[in-house]
């Protein structure tokens, strides 16, 4: 039961993460409707392109990501234990992205 929370809240964290960066990053493009259009992985090729997070924190984001898609396909107890093998460094990146969006 652990598990299976950790990785629903998981899932839930990384989509809220890539919705409140995008919000962060309109400004920096040439309208709302541009930013509509990105991909999740393209916000946070943005969020580097403007300095917003490092290069090796948007690389952690890409395989968050990619474990995220993998879910559609396997809820089995390996994709969890890949999932949990990326907890600490999420919620550390988590944590960071939380400054960069609070912050003005």
């Amino acid at each position: 039961m652990y598990r299976n929370s950790l990785v629903k809240g998981f899932e839930m964290t990384l989509e809220q993460c890539g919705k409140l960066l995008k919000k962060k990053i309109v400004p920096f493009l040439a309208s709302k409707k541009a930013a509509d259009m990105l991909s999740f992985k393209d916000i946070f090729r943005h969020a580097h392109k403007y300095f917003l997070i490092t290069e090796e924190e948007t690389q952690r984001w890409m395989k968050y990501r990619d474990n995220r898609n993998n879910t559609a396909n396997d809820y089995g107890q390996a994709f969890a234990e890949e999932t949990l093998s990326l907890i600490q460094d999420f919620l550390n990146d988590a944590k960071n992205l939380k400054k960069v969006i609070e912050n003005d």
